[in-house]
């Protein structure tokens, strides 16, 4: 039987930050705005520095990277918010089609945000003559202030906890039960986020991976994918779905292995542009 441990109290948040009228802002939503705007400008400061690249030849403008804001966004929400109905909860949304729309609310998948992005970068860079894995390298290296700024959301949002435990940094969640539970939304924050950040950052500032297209692109989905088959340990899984194939794998795992594969492939394959001289 569980032990039942002193936990840390949950710091309860107001989900909206404010209203006026009928209209709400969610912290949630403005954890997608801020983590793109923030995304924007840590992709506009690599493509304006020339020595990350081979022969100092950045092969996009800065230009390219504020156009492609508007593309991004549509790509995260509209995959995020499919790739949630698709995976996790189809039976849910197929009974009343207009909750697809009610994105404030949450049910935002990652991985169905990953594949919206990668179109978006697919079809924009080709538009613009921009070598794809070059420019989904710029793209990966700003994702994970993203994926820092919308797991804290999940934690204000009281939403996807972890599992049961007694861990001193326990927290009793108010719609997880009288339990304290893991605040897996902060180890994603922490992994997803930061700590995947400084990874890309030191690949791309210290050893200069940009000059080997596909190797940035390929170690963000790597990593991401680690951290999250880690962190689904402790993760409780989404209660429509439990447990897969009658065992311990969830679907957060499923949909990362073979993340994890076409990763490591990528970063295999990744070869320096001939600028370098080697």
């Amino acid at each position: 039987m569980q032990t039942v441990q002193a936990a840390l109290p949950y710091p309860h948040i107001d989900p909206v930050i404010f209203s006026v009228g009928p209209l709400s802002i969610h912290w949630y939503g403005l954890a997608y705005v801020v983590g793109i705007l923030l995304g924007w400008r840590y992709a506009r400061l690599v493509v304006s520095r020339p020595r990350l690249w081979a022969g100092g030849q950045v092969p996009m403008k800065v230009s390219d990277i504020d156009d492609f804001l508007l593309w991004a966004a549509v790509g995260i929400v509209v995959g995020g918010r499919l790739g949630y109905v698709l995976f996790y909860d189809f039976p849910a949304f197929s009974a009343d089609p207009l909750r697809i729309f009610q994105v404030w609310n949450g049910g935002m998948s990652f991985h169905g945000g990953l594949l919206g992005t990668i179109v978006a970068m697919i079809v924009f860079a080709r538009s613009r003559s921009i070598p794809v894995l070059s420019f989904i390298d710029v793209i990966a290296a700003s994702a994970p202030l993203g994926l820092l700024l919308g797991r804290i959301a999940n934690f204000i949002n009281g939403e996807l906890w972890g599992k049961i435990t007694d861990v001193p940094w326990a927290m009793v969640f108010p719609t997880g039960g009288p339990l304290p539970r893991h605040p897996s939304q902060l180890y994603e924050a922490t992994l997803e986020g930061l700590l995947l950040f400084l990874l890309l950052a030191f690949a791309i500032w210290r050893f200069r991976r940009l000059r080997t297209p596909g190797f940035v692109g390929g170690l963000f989905i790597a990593g991401y994918a680690v951290c999250r088959i880690l962190i689904e340990f402790v993760r409780q899984p989404d209660i429509q779905l439990g447990y897969l194939y009658g065992g311990w794998l969830t679907m957060g795992m499923v949909l990362s292995i073979p993340m994890f594969m076409v990763g490591i492939v990528a970063m295999l394959v990744a070869k320096e542009t001939p600028e370098t001289g080697r």
